[in-house]
């Protein structure tokens, strides 16, 4: 396994430790960490960033009283975009969501303004905020475009995490291309747990041979990373490599405690495209 450092911002976090769930409102609960703890320890990360993007959030157990005390709930959906100064540790958000269980707001757009006022001090800059009632979610899953690389037949050895794996372009020769897997791995870097993803990437540049592309994917099966620094270090890591004409990679992770992160990093400015796999 990769070994990480943890960082300061972290040492009275509530990841990996035994806490109480509190069920009224509670907003100290929320955890930032600044991005540029795990910017720091990217490679080959230039002064100004070299991508665009987001980290959408999706959260489906929040919930709280009506002013009369009756249960009311919504599906909240967070987009951060990567110039906010932190991201929030994703076990504090969950805390902090519970805590709305057993307090009473007028309304939801109460609720709203809560969630506004709170999460923009914690990501520390302005964000989109979208509450929706439970039975608006639509069950109907996209999948991802392009071609599988779970389907290759291709030997794999090397489970380090290693921008080598990604073979030489073919100078002469570009394409226009989208990939996906749905076996993306990697560590939580204060836990350990595994981290499950789909990705997606749609790239034009030079052509290259993609059993690279994917044995460098599966080297981070055993990688200790937050998801927003993952997904930048393999946007960093393929710019790198091609130097293509346009490049973006889309992290689809699983849900932990009723909250998903999927963090879009793109060489073009714009929200994150509109997809979702049956298993989010």
């Amino acid at each position: 396994m990769s070994e990480s450092v943890q960082p300061l911002s972290l040492t009275n976090s509530p990841l990996g430790r035994d806490v109480p769930y509190v069920s009224t409102y509670t907003p100290s609960l929320l955890h930032s960490i600044p991005r540029s703890d795990s910017r720091s320890q990217l490679r080959g990360l230039p002064a100004e960033l070299p991508f665009h993007g987001e980290d959408v959030w999706n959260c489906y157990e929040l919930s709280w009283l009506s002013d009369k005390g009756g249960p009311r709930g919504a599906l909240l959906r967070i987009q951060v975009p990567i110039s906010s100064q932190a991201i929030v540790e994703s076990k504090s958000l969950k805390l902090y969501l519970n805590s709305f269980a057993q307090t009473r707001f007028a309304s939801m757009a109460e609720v709203q303004k809560t969630l506004d006022s709170d999460l923009m001090l914690a990501f520390r800059g302005p964000l989109m905020i979208e509450l929706s009632e439970p039975e608006q979610l639509t069950n109907a899953a996209t999948g991802l475009p392009g071609e599988c690389l779970d389907d290759l037949e291709v030997e794999i050895n090397h489970f380090a995490l290693d921008a080598a794996l990604l073979l030489e372009p073919e100078a002469d020769t570009r394409i226009k291309k989208s990939w996906h897997t749905h076996l993306f791995r990697s560590l939580c870097p204060v836990t350990g747990q595994p981290d499950w993803a789909s990705l997606f990437i749609e790239y034009t540049g030079p052509r290259f041979d993609v059993a690279g592309l994917y044995r460098y994917l599966v080297s981070y099966r055993e990688h200790p990373g937050f998801h927003e620094a993952t997904i930048e270090q393999i946007f960093l890591d393929i710019q790198q490599r091609y130097e293509p004409n346009s490049l973006s990679v889309y992290g689809r992770f699983l849900r932990r405690g009723g909250v998903d992160i999927n963090p879009y990093r793109a060489t073009s400015p714009g929200p994150a495209p509109e997809l979702r796999v049956a298993r989010q």
